[in-house]
């Protein structure tokens, strides 16, 4: 039998996190793998882990994936029914070549009032120790939120990283995902990944999903769409759903009604 959907909020207020195993189906995750292909060829000058936000407003198969009933659905276990997106960010790490995510707490960079948010973390690819997967200390979500520090001595993701007097390490637990899998994560809990060394690319997608009753503090800010549920008058601007336009987009299956 399989963990219960109280049983995996009852493991996300405890621990800061939660997994669902098996939330897409195998043809829509190959469609995000070519996505990201598809993105890093558009941007030669960005590395596959900096697929971000700024690139979705205008990408129809982006919105289409983020607004999957799937993830939605849980989503809505912990925002409830008005949802909306915030951001949303492929971290692709290249075999032999990925870089790390240094140990950080997501709320401490994003312009949103409350804190209330989730993240849903999507494995596109198998996410394991080997090639670089997220590692969490459960728990941290009760830490205050604190300042992150710019730190390039090392290439990383964010170019920052908490102070290491915050971090224990030791406690620290990989999260292993299939493809088509999801963790969710608070955003004051610790976490951060290796890099990947191994011959397997690791590629997640980020999706932040909001309560229509956050707002996004930093205007404008071009990825907030209306996912689910009712806006609160007042609080933010939704940009309109992107349309599909053959031969400049990806083609996706059912992108004839995203026209």
């Amino acid at each position: 039998m399989g963990i219960s959907v109280s049983e995996q909020r009852a493991t996300f207020d405890r621990d800061g996190y939660a997994i669902y195993e098996d939330v897409l189906d195998a043809g829509l995750v190959a469609e995000a793998s070519a996505h990201v292909d598809w993105l890093a060829k558009r941007n030669p000058g960005l590395r596959p882990e900096n697929l971000g936000h700024q690139l979705m407003a205008e990408d129809p198969f982006w919105v289409r994936l983020i607004s999957d009933e799937r993830l939605l659905d849980i989503a809505e276990q912990y925002l409830g029914p008005n949802i909306a997106l915030f951001a949303s960010h492929y971290i692709s790490k290249p075999p032999e070549d990925g870089q790390p995510v240094l140990w950080h707490q997501d709320g401490s960079y994003w312009p949103l009032e409350p804190m209330e948010v989730v993240t849903l973390w999507l494995a596109v690819d198998d996410s394991q120790p080997e090639n670089g997967c997220m590692r969490v200390v459960p728990g941290t979500q009760g830490m205050e939120l604190h300042e992150m520090k710019a730190s390039t001595d090392t290439p990383n993701v964010l170019s920052s990283q908490m102070d290491s007097e915050l971090v224990d390490e030791e406690r620290a637990v990989d999260i292993v995902l299939k493809a088509g899998g999801v963790s969710v994560h608070h955003p004051n809990i610790v976490h951060g990944s290796n890099p990947n060394t191994s011959g397997k690319r690791r590629c997640g997608l980020t999706i932040r999903y909001i309560p229509t009753t956050t707002r996004i503090t930093k205007q404008p800010w071009e990825c907030a769409f209306l996912l689910r549920g009712e806006a609160v008058e007042g609080v933010n601007e939704y940009s309109p759903r992107p349309r599909y336009v053959k031969g400049e987009d990806l083609a996706f299956r059912g992108c004839e009604a995203w026209v």
